[in-house]
């Protein structure tokens, strides 16, 4: 009969105990290494992958696809884009200070280019993972699960033979915390795992005479050594970095700035990144003396050459590439990772101990197996040496015996029932027999060449060397100095074949000091025509070419090439942009869109005015909406440092139709679309702040607005085209505001 109960809960409780059990699931199977091997659950499974298909050092490269195929069927079932992506990191040695996979083909590069699709790549595994990392897996040295499935066994961590979580460092994201663990140098590594070794009660800066600090592959100098200490105790803390800068003669006098290390942040985009911000600094005149950038970089190493003016402050400029790009970059360290099944932040000291604790577990496993080995081994060869002292009495039993049984029973036991002797003096020595059931099944299986005497000679000695090493197994287990040694020998013999110079550079440096070049300021004109291209050109060149500049051109004003341009748009937005963003040239240069170097959008807002920061700041400025609402603003209150800030507050659906400085006007003409003219004093216009909406203007009807507005002076004959004639503006009777004015026919 079926169960149909339900069970009724709390869902808060439900989805709280089923978040907890996935962030765990993260924390501990995909996300964090073990401090023991170092590796993350993908990485242990692929490099275990590759051991068990044979896809050795000494061997032929095998496609990665089958690489990934395998470990996702058998062993990682999350999709192998995560077990490909490890594959390659694990390969790249600009990312890894010990690559652990070799890989052949496109595998990457250190400017961000991926790799190659799997199908295309080839991968074997590096003699020093086979060697360090996977070679006594034969020995029980590690505990085997059973994989997803369990149609397979997997090893819960690998045997490794060297401290890796430093070696090669980690990072990784998981839920609610995050490891970012820099590589190590191996040398300096192995060397400070020696020294816990004979003094555990070693302190960490006492270990740091061995481990100066981190040894990024791509090189690069570490600037705050004095906060190693530090990192290193808490396990946590920001590692300054900055890129290695040369400086070489070029031709005409001039200075080349030659890059040849960057710091481990950069690789990938950020290279990309650091060349254009360098070509910003000198599109936005942060500095004029660069006269070319190009990246040379190749398989080879880095080269990044910025050639220089010749009257270039070189040490000035390196300073403002540290203050302003990511040359000079910070690294987080964070060294989280899984120690006794839950995730931990250790200091450098702890994760060497538990490194060490875990060689001393895998040590004594490793020849305590050796040992049993040995000793089966032993029992053996005693068991051949004592036969072939009575070789004719077991010739004369395995020729008596029915069959096998009978003669093994012989030769454990003594039974001599059944059994056809040729003598009595046979039977009773057969009687006598007491050999082991090992002993007995390797006499039966011995085959007569072993009675020869060259080969009795090389049992003799072979049980010899089976005893030193029994001996030898036994004080290894037996002491914990023989252990220590043989681990430290082990070490050694690493370091010799692995060990790399150290490329990273430890050193204190101060902050870098930029001292900004201060412009000189001086009088230019700002030109944008009707198009929205803007430029600046100097006052002579303005001169030389004032009557084309004042008619192909929207707006002409003077301005400071230090100063600030302020856009006001038909939404009741100002945008402000630097003088010093637009090209300064020549009178026929095309100049810039002011949506590229302002918030101003083109396609969404229409620019009403546009004047010089400076200049408003002299005078006072009048608005006028769509629906008549007016107000004088004092220019002060533009001189704003934000991009962008709301000019005036508007009704719904009410827009700015114009906005000019308060200069000589008297007088305010307000045209609607119905016809209506409205001409009063612009006195009567009272003073806001820019957050108001003014006052009304002129009274409209119901489906009325405001068309144009004009300014005119007293005395001061000006006409506008209207309809088929010219109409004066001062002949329209003056009125007061919020009047409903004047009809005027177009005609």
């Amino acid at each position: 009969m079926e169960d149909n109960r339900i069970i009724k809960t709390e869902y808060s409780e439900v989805m709280q105990k089923s978040y907890v059990d996935y962030a765990m699931s993260v924390i501990i199977a995909r996300a964090l290494p073990d401090v023991r091997d170092g590796l993350k659950p993908v990485q242990r499974r692929t490099l275990y992958d590759m051991y068990e298909l044979g896809i050795r050092y000494d061997r032929p490269y095998r496609k990665s696809a089958r690489i990934v195929g395998d470990t996702m069927g058998k062993y990682h079932p999350h999709g192998d884009s995560s077990i490909y992506e490890a594959l390659v990191v694990m390969s790249q040695d600009f990312k890894k200070g010990l690559p652990l996979i070799d890989g052949h083909g496109n595998f990457g590069n250190i400017e961000g280019d991926g790799a190659a699709a799997m199908r295309y790549t080839e991968a074997r595994l590096e003699r020093i993972t086979q060697e360090a990392f996977l070679s006594d897996l034969d020995k029980d040295v590690v505990d085997f699960i059973p994989n997803f499935d369990e149609t397979e066994r997997e090893p819960s961590v690998l045997p490794v033979k060297v401290p890796n979580l430093l070696i090669n460092g980690s990072e990784g994201i998981a839920v609610g915390m995050a490891t970012s663990i820099p590589p190590h140098n191996l040398a300096e590594v192995i060397d400070a795992t020696k020294a816990y070794m004979l003094d555990e009660n070693i302190t960490t800066r006492e270990l740091m005479r061995y481990i100066k600090g981190p040894d990024f592959p791509t090189g690069g100098i570490v600037i705050n050594e004095d906060d190693m200490l530090d990192i290193y105790e808490t396990g946590s803390g920001k590692i300054k970095l900055r890129g290695k800068v040369e400086i070489e003669k070029a031709k005409g006098g001039k200075t080349n700035l030659v890059i040849t290390e960057i710091p481990y942040t950069m690789i990938g985009a950020n290279i990309g990144k650091f060349l254009m911000d360098v070509a910003s600094l000198a599109e936005t005149k942060k500095t004029q003396d660069i006269v070319d950038i190009t990246n040379q970089s190749s398989k080879e190493g880095i080269r990044i050459v910025i050639e220089l003016r010749k009257d270039a402050d070189v040490e000035n400029f390196k300073n403002m590439l540290f203050k302003k790009t990511r040359l000079e970059d910070t690294f987080g360290v964070n060294m989280l990772a899984i120690c006794d099944g839950r995730p931990e932040t250790m200091g450098l000291k702890q994760i060497i101990s538990e490194s060490v604790r875990f060689q001393y577990e895998v040590a004594a496993r490793k020849y305590k197996n050796l040992l049993e080995k040995e000793l089966d081994r032993k029992e053996i060869q005693e068991g051949l040496i004592k036969a072939c002292n009575v070789i004719d009495l077991i010739i004369e039993i395995l020729r008596g015996s029915k069959d096998r049984t009978m003669a093994r029973t012989c030769l454990v036991e003594g039974k001599t029932e059944g059994i056809k002797f040729k003598s009595k003096e046979s039977k009773v020595m057969a009687a006598q027999l007491c050999f082991s059931e090992k002993q007995a099944n390797a006499i039966l299986d011995m085959r007569l060449y072993k009675l020869i005497g060259l080969e009795i000679e090389a049992l003799i000695n072979e049980h010899e060397e089976t005893m030193a090493n029994i001996y030898r197994y036994e004080d290894i287990l037996a002491r914990r100095d023989s252990m220590a040694q043989v681990i430290i020998n082990e070490l050694d013999k690493i370091k010799d074949q692995y060990q790399k110079k150290r490329k990273t550079q430890i050193t204190n440096a101060g902050e870098a000091v930029y001292v900004e070049k201060k412009i000189e300021e001086m009088d230019i004109v700002f030109l944008m025509d009707r198009f929205g291209y803007a430029r600046t050109i100097d006052m002579p060149t303005y001169e030389r070419n004032k009557e084309a500049a004042d008619t192909e051109n929207r707006y002409v004003f003077q301005c400071k090439n230090t100063g600030k341009i302020c856009l006001f748009t038909n939404t009741g937005q100002l945008h402000t942009l630097k003088v010093m963003d637009l090209p300064f040239g020549k009178f026929r240069d095309k100049g810039v869109p002011v949506d590229n170097v302002s918030n101003y959008d083109s396609a969404k807002e229409t620019l009403i005015y546009a004047a010089s920061q400076s200049e408003l700041n002299l005078y006072r400025v009048i608005f006028a909406t769509r629906q008549a609402m007016l107000k004088v603003v004092d220019g002060g209150e533009f001189d704003v440092a934000k991009r962008t800030v709301a000019a005036t507050k508007l009704l719904d659906g009410d827009e700015v139709v114009s906005v000019v400085a308060y200069k000589e006007q008297r007088n305010i003409i307000l045209q609607s679309k119905a016809g209506y003219f409205l001409r009063f004093a612009v006195e009567e216009i009272p003073e806001k702040k820019k957050g108001a909406i003014g006052v009304r203007g002129m009274r409209l009807n119901a489906t009325d607005e405001i068309e144009a507005v004009y300014y005119s002076q007293n005395a001061v004959e000006q006409s506008i085209p209207y309809g088929n004639k010219e109409l004066e503006l001062n002949k329209i009777k003056l009125g007061k505001r919020d009047g409903k004015g004047v009809k005027v026919r177009q005609s």
